[in-house]
Parts: structure tokens; sequence; C-alpha cells
């Protein structure tokens, strides 16, 4: 816990640095710090019993060391993929409202309507502004469709 404890702490500190710096920090202190996790993990899995929750732990992550590799060789890639999951968190907690989208128009509305607000707010909009923004220019110009994706829209002004 405490070696992914300093793993994070790195992160924080290159939060909003360039990739190449943040491949070059990560060269330099998580990658030791990585190297004496895997040989930690690597003798812990043949002293503790798969059967423990320790022992799935630490099975678990040899499994997925490879994944867990992976960010150190990119510095625009997350250690984690913390973002993606609180990006999806919002369509776990509807899967049993969407039970009653009984038709295929109406789970296809849903899914175009979650596309939108999901791109949205990953793009640095408001949701609701950005909707009300659409529907406003769509019933002045149909046709007007490329100027409102949301990386062209700037309600910041």
């Amino acid at each position: 816990i405490n070696h992914i404890k300093k793993l994070y702490r790195l992160e924080i500190k290159l939060k909003g640095k360039p990739a190449a710096e943040k491949y070059q920090q990560r060269q330099k202190v998580a990658v030791p710090l990585l190297n004496t996790l895997k040989e930690w993990l690597d003798k812990a899995v043949m002293r503790i019993s798969p059967k423990t929750k320790l022992g799935e732990a630490i099975s678990y992550t040899l499994n997925q060391w490879p994944k867990l590799m992976r960010y150190i060789e990119d510095g625009r890639l997350s250690i984690d993929n913390n973002r993606a999951e609180r990006a999806v968190k919002p369509f776990v907690v509807g899967r049993k409202n969407w039970m009653f989208s009984n038709t295929a128009s109406g789970a296809q509305a849903s899914a175009v309507l979650y596309s939108i607000i999901e791109t949205a707010k990953a793009n640095g909009l408001m949701p609701f502004d950005y909707i009300n923004h659409c529907l406003t220019q769509l019933a002045i110009d149909p046709n007007e469709v490329e100027s409102l994706l949301p990386w062209n829209v700037n309600l910041n002004v």
C-alpha cells in the first residue's frame, strides 16, 4: 500500500505537466518503485495462500501487471482508469431504469442522449447549457451541425 501511495503522490505532483516530463519522472521515480513492488509480489505469491483475500489481491495484481506497467511507457496515460469509471457510473446507476426502455427506438434515443451528455462533459461543457445552445441553433439553421459539435462550441463567450 505504501508503494502505491508513493506512485499516486508522484502522479499528483505531475498533474498538468507535459507528457514528456511525466514520462521522465515516471522512469526516474515510478519504475524503481514498481520494480520493488513486483519483487515483493513475486516472493509473496509463493508464501501466501491464494485462497486468502491478500492472496487473491496478489494474484490479481500479478495477472494485471502488464496493464499496470503500460502507463509508465507514455506520459499521456493515467495510472488508473478512474476517469473512465466515473464516466460510466451514471450508466451503471441507471441500468435498472433502462429496463423500461421497452422499444429499440426508446433505447436508441437514450443512448444518443447519454452520448451527447458525456461528450459535452468530456469537452468541458455543462450538458444543460450545451443542449440548450444546440436546440436554439438548430431551430435557426437545422443544417448547421458541424459547428455544434462539442469541440467546436465555446459557451464561455
